[in-house]
C-alpha cells in the first residue's frame, strides 16, 4: 500500500489529489487547492505546491513524509500579467480637453469665449466674450457674486469650476450659463485662450464638441486642423459635458506608435499579419501554420515590444537567453483600450480599437524537471513530471459518472484552454492553447477602464445589481429583491457586484448595468467560445468539431455562472452534447488534472 499525490500547477491555482494505491486498485482520499505562486512553470511555484499539499494532507492528519510519490503536470506557462496586453496604434494629441461626467454641472448649452480667472472679472471693462475659471480657493457664493457683478460689456458665456459646486453657483446667477465642475487639475487650464464648453441636458450627451466638424465650426479650423482634433472629439463621445481649448500652434504635437506585425513561424513556412487588420485576420493566419515553432513581433512596434517582454520575463525566471524562449500559441480578440488624452486636465480617455493578445510559452520539460528535483529535495519524497495537462485531464474527466470513451474534454483554466480526445482504443490526441480566464479579466479591465485587475476578476465572477432604494435592489435580470435590513447609504443608486452572502461591492464611476453585463459576456464569448471551437477543431480526427459527439467541461473556469452555458450553446450548433464534469463524482469540474496525475501512478500494464 502506498499514498500518492497528483499536483496540478495552474496559472491561478494549484490543485492536489491524494490517493491510496493497493496493487491495481486506487482510492481517492482528499483534495486540496491553493493559489499558484509565481508564473506557472517556474521555481516560484514551489511555495504554492507546499501550501496546496498541506491543505489536502491536513484533512487526513498526514504529513509529507507519508507520501510515497508525487506527480506534477508538465506546465506550459501563459504569462497573463505580461502577455495579455492590448495592442493598438497609439495616437497622442497634445492639446487641452476636458471630457467627463460630473454629477453636478450647472445649466445647459454651449458657450464660447476667452478663458479668464473669475477673480479678474472686476478688472475687465472691454467688450469681450469670456469663460470664467473658478479654482477651489473661490467659494460658490463669492464666484456667483463676481459673475453677477461683472461689467455689462463682459459677456460671460460659461464657467469651468474645480469643485463640485456647479449647481450651487448656477442657482445664484442672474443669467444662467453652462458650468462644468469637478475639474481636478484646473491649474492646467490655460488663461487668455479661446475655449468652448458644452453641457447637455440630464439624460443627454454632448453633440457639438463630440463632432470634429462641430469643433471646427466653433474655432474656424482648417481641414488639416480638423483632422488633428478627431481624438479630442472621440474622447468626448458619450459624456454629458466637455471643454475644448484652442492652444497655440506650437503646443500641438502628435506622435504615433505602430501596432506592428506578427509573424508565425512554422516548419515549412511563415505567415505575417498586420495587427491593424484585427483579431480575425490574426487567427486566420495562425490556422495556416499546422505546428508553430515560434511567434515574433515587428521590432519597435507595440506588438514587437509585447512579445519581446514575454521572452525577457521568461528568460529571467528560467535563467535562459531570451532568444531561447519560444512562443507556441497566441489568442487574439478585438477589444477597446482607453488611451489617455495627452494634455487633458480631467484625466480624460479616448476609447481606441485594440487587439487583446494572450501568448503561451513553449513547455520546457527540463524546467519542470528542475521544479521536480527541488520539490524532491525539500519533501524528501520522489517527485516526477507526470504528463501533459490535456492528457492527464482526460484521465481525470473519465471519473465523471456516466462518461466513457470515445470522449473529448475541454479544460477551461485561468491561462489556457486545453482539449483532449480519447477513442475507444484509448488513443489520445491533445492540444494546449493560450487564453482563458485571465484574459477575460484583462478584457473587462481594459474595456471598463478599471484600475485593479482583482476588481476585473470580481466583475467576471459575480452578477450585478442596482441599489434602487435603501431596502430593495434590482438584479441584472430585472428581478427586484426586497430586504429586511437597510442597505448602506453609500451604495444607494450605484451599480454593485452581488457577492456571496449578499455582500454589495459598488463599481464606482459606472452607472449602467447593461454596459458592464455586455462587456463581461462579450469578453467570455470572445475567449472561451473562440478557443473551445478552435481546440475541438484541432483534436477532431477530421478537423471538424461536428465529428465529436460528447464533450465534458472541466477546469476552474467551468465553475463560472455563464461560461459553461455559453460554450454549451455554441457547441450545440455543431450537434455536440456538452456539460460540466463532476470529477470522481464529488469535485465538480475541478481537480481533473490532479486526479489524472494520481491515476498515472498506477502500475502500467
Amino acid at each position: 500500500m502506498r499514498y500518492v499525490a497528483g499536483v496540478d500547477i495552474g496559472n491561478a491555482t494549484t490543485e492536489v489529489a491524494i490517493a491510496r494505491i493497493e496493487g491495481n486498485d486506487i482510492e481517492f482520499l482528499a483534495s486540496g487547492i491553493g493559489p499558484t505562486t509565481g508564473i506557472k512553470g517556474t521555481l516560484d511555484n514551489i511555495s504554492g505546491v507546499f501550501y496546496s499539499l498541506r491543505n489536502a494532507l491536513d484533512k487526513l492528519n498526514m504529513d509529507y513524509s507519508d507520501l510515497s510519490e508525487v506527480r506534477i503536470n508538465e506546465a506550459a506557462p501563459v504569462i497573463g500579467d505580461v502577455a495579455m496586453e492590448t495592442i493598438s496604434e497609439t495616437v497622442i494629441t497634445e492639446s487641452t480637453v476636458i471630457g467627463h461626467n460630473p454629477s453636478t454641472p450647472g445649466g445647459i448649452g454651449i458657450g464660447v469665449g476667452t478663458s479668464v480667472l473669475v477673480t479678474d472679472l472686476p478688472k475687465i471693462t472691454d467688450s469681450i466674450d469670456v469663460i470664467v475659471v473658478v479654482p477651489a480657493t473661490v467659494k460658490f457664493m463669492e464666484a456667483a457674486d463676481l459673475i453677477n457683478g461683472a461689467h455689462s460689456n463682459v459677456r460671460i458665456n460659461g464657467a469651468i469650476v474645480q469643485t463640485d459646486e456647479g449647481n450651487l453657483i448656477n442657482h445664484r446667477l442672474d443669467k444662467k450659463i453652462p458650468i462644468i465642475d469637478e475639474v481636478r487639475l484646473i491649474e492646467k487650464v490655460p488663461i487668455d485662450l479661446t475655449c468652448a464648453i458644452e453641457v447637455a441636458p440630464i439624460g443627454s450627451v454632448v453633440s457639438t464638441l463630440s463632432n470634429p466638424y462641430g469643433i471646427a465650426t466653433l474655432f474656424n479650423l482648417s481641414p488639416k486642423e480638423t483632422k488633428r482634433i478627431v481624438p479630442i472629439a472621440r474622447s468626448l463621445i458619450g459624456t454629458r459635458s466637455g471643454v475644448v481649448i484652442k492652444t497655440s500652434q506650437g503646443d500641438v504635437k502628435e506622435r504615433s506608435v505602430k501596432a506592428g506585425t506578427i509573424t508565425f513561424i512554422g516548419e515549412k513556412k511563415s505567415v505575417t499579419v498586420d495587427v491593424d487588420e484585427g483579431a480575425d485576420k490574426i487567427m486566420d493566419a495562425i490556422a495556416l501554420i499546422p505546428e508553430i515553432n515560434d511567434i515574433e513581433g515587428e521590432v519597435g512596434t507595440n506588438a514587437g515590444n509585447m512579445l519581446d517582454k514575454v521572452r525577457r520575463v521568461m528568460a529571467r525566471l528560467t535563467d535562459k537567453h531570451p532568444r531561447d524562449i519560444k512562443i507556441q500559441d497566441l489568442l487574439a480578440v478585438d477589444t477597446f483600450n482607453p488611451q489617455k488624452v495627452k494634455g487633458g486636465i480631467a484625466d480624460e480617455f479616448s476609447l481606441e480599437n485594440a487587439v487583446g493578445i494572450a501568448a503561451m510559452v513553449r513547455a520546457d520539460r527540463l524546467q519542470m524537471e528542475m521544479i521536480a528535483k527541488e520539490l524532491t529535495d525539500k519533501l524528501n519524497v520522489p517527485v516526477y513530471v507526470g504528463g501533459v495537462e490535456a492528457d492527464m485531464a482526460i484521465k481525470g474527466a473519465l471519473t465523471t459518472p456516466g462518461t466513457s470513451t470515445p470522449l473529448a474534454i475541454l479544460d477551461l483554466g485561468a491561462g489556457s484552454t486545453d482539449a483532449s480526445i480519447i477513442n475507444r482504443e484509448g488513443k489520445v490526441k491533445l492540444v494546449h492553447l493560450a487564453g482563458a480566464g485571465n484574459m477575460v479579466s484583462l478584457l473587462i479591465q481594459s474595456e471598463l477602464g478599471l484600475e485593479s485587475f482583482d476588481l476585473a476578476e470580481d466583475v467576471k465572477k459575480y452578477p450585478l445589481v442596482l441599489v434602487e432604494s435603501l431596502f430593495h435592489i434590482r438584479h441584472e435580470d430585472g428581478t427586484a429583491q426586497f430586504l429586511t435590513d437597510s442597505i448602506n447609504p453609500n451604495v444607494f443608486a450605484k451599480v454593485c457586484l452581488y457577492k456571496e452572502g449578499g455582500e454589495l461591492v459598488p463599481l464606482e464611476g459606472i452607472d449602467s448595468i447593461e454596459k458592464v453585463k455586455k462587456v463581461r459576456q462579450n469578453a467570455k464569448k470572445k475567449v472561451f467560445v473562440t478557443n473551445a471551437i478552435r481546440a475541438l477543431s484541432m483534436v477532431s480526427p477530421t478537423g471538424n468539431p461536428k465529428d465529436i459527439q460528447f464533450v465534458v467541461l472541466v477546469g476552474g473556469s467551468a465553475l463560472d455562472f455563464e461560461i459553461p452555458t455559453q460554450v454549451t450553446d455554441a457547441l450545440a450548433a455543431y450537434d455536440i452534447v456538452a456539460g460540466r464534469g463532476n470529477i470522481r463524482g464529488t469535485e465538480g469540474p475541478r481537480n481533473a488534472v490532479a486526479t489524472g496525475l494520481a491515476l498515472a501512478c498506477l502500475p502500467q500494464e
